[in-house]
């Protein structure tokens, strides 16, 4: 044990989500005192509850591919496409894309990917150490994820499977027969696919994320419903959180409130690029039958994950910010996808809107602020916010306690945007 945790440090984690609670879990398993602190109880309206469900360790590929950018007029032109722009935050969102387009080289893509791998591979055994004080019976299903597309060879998809390939990620390609076998429900409309039998998926994301948060109660870890307003530091750089009515000090603070967390980096004068990646879904309740696991259809860029709640269709891209409202149009554009897919669907229910915090290196950030010693952070998953959420929540805390470790964590560093 760290001689901080011996005397018993104060850490303050803003941000309820699967960051937030699971950072909070290692915390606590470390010997430190933390306050979990959200405007919201955990799993109300967040990423956390609306996500697509997996756990995707095979996931290290990530979009800035060197080929994309000659892909996104047309996405951005199809009304069956998964990318969107909200015209009116364009001028805001042309410094991130400016940024993304210098990551969009062969050799930064093959960087982050390595960098993805890295914590990807250890993503699935850092959610079961936590399942082992919670019972997570029923609601998670080790049936793998399904990727098809309906292109007639694999040259679209050669690059992503190659440098899977290369990283020892395990995955089998699928004749459209094989596909068919499996999920036998869905029309017949692929020419391809391939299976990652190892990701896994929940039928429900919130009830996981509350068993979690109940257990860091149940462990002795403080919940304080509040509007974080400002973060600022005492004369020996201990930071201070403050809400409207209530001011709390810490030895530590976590900074883990996904899109919404560049407020408070932007109070500390450290000019993160992280904005947001608006995704929806919805539901087409008692049709949870009709699939056995996740697919993702890659043409249009969305996927259907069988819950509790029925099947989920989740997806899209859209650049539009944390004000815009939600947009009916990436709405129909989901139902329709889903009517694509599977005749004989009912009337669709709960439309939600969520935001995804999104880097344009597409590495999230974690690890301590560059100005502020006492000043940690770990958001920027986006897509991955889930997956990752028990070994980010591992990693910071092993920061935070000053321990040793054999991963290169460098890449993570906010360091990086200096």
């Amino acid at each position: 044990m760290s001689e901080d945790a011996k005397v018993k440090s104060s850490v303050g984690i803003v941000g309820a989500g699967i960051q937030g609670v699971c950072i909070s879990l290692y915390l606590l398993k470390k010997g430190f005192e933390v306050t979990l602190i959200d405007r919201d109880e955990p799993g109300r309206v967040s990423a956390s509850y609306g996500n697509a469900g997996h756990f995707s360790p095979y996931a290290s590929v990530p979009i800035n591919r060197p080929d994309i950018l000659a892909d996104i007029p047309q996405m951005l032109l199809s009304s069956t496409g998964p990318l969107a722009l909200k015209w009116n935050y364009l001028p805001k969102m042309i410094p991130w894309f400016l940024k993304f387009i210098k990551n969009c080289s062969k050799k930064k893509m093959l960087h982050t990917a390595k960098y993805m791998h890295q914590i990807l591979n250890l993503a699935l055994p850092a959610y079961d150490e936590l399942f082992k004080d919670i019972d997570v019976s029923g609601l998670i299903e080790s049936k793998g994820i399904i990727y098809f597309w309906t292109e007639k060879d694999l040259k679209s998809r050669e690059l992503e499977i190659n440098i899977r390939k290369e990283l020892g990620v395990k995955q089998q390609l699928l004749t459209p027969h094989e596909i068919h076998d499996l999920e036998p429900h869905i029309k017949k409309i692929y020419h391809g696919g391939v299976l990652y039998p190892n990701a896994r998926h929940t039928k429900n994301p919130k009830k996981i994320l509350i068993k979690l948060f109940n257990l860091f109660l149940k462990q002795g870890g403080v919940f304080e419903k509040k509007d974080v307003k400002t973060i600022t530091f005492s004369f020996d750089d201990k930071p201070i959180i403050k809400s409207n009515f209530n001011s709390y000090d810490f030895d530590k603070v976590v900074i883990a409130c996904g899109a919404f967390s560049k407020k408070f980096t932007d109070q500390v004068n450290e000019k993160i690029p992280l904005d947001t990646e608006r995704g929806y879904h919805v539901h087409f309740k008692d049709h949870d039958h009709l699939l056995s696991r996740p697919v993702i259809f890659l043409n249009r860029g969305f996927g259907i994950t069988p819950m509790e709640q029925g099947l989920r269709v989740v997806g899209t891209v859209e650049f539009g910010g944390l004000d815009n409202p939600l947009n009916k149009k990436r709405i129909l554009n989901l139902v329709n996808n889903a009517k694509y897919l599977f005749s004989g669907l009912s009337d669709h229910q709960d439309e939600w809107l969520g935001f995804r915090p999104s880097l344009p290196d597409f590495l999230p950030v974690m690890g301590p602020s560059k100005k502020y010693k006492n000043l940690f952070y770990s958001f920027g998953h986006h897509h991955l916010g889930w997956t990752l959420g028990a070994i980010s929540g591992k990693i910071v805390a092993g920061m935070i306690a000053k321990e040793n470790t054999n991963l290169d964590l460098s890449p993570y560093s906010s360091l990086r945007f200096s």
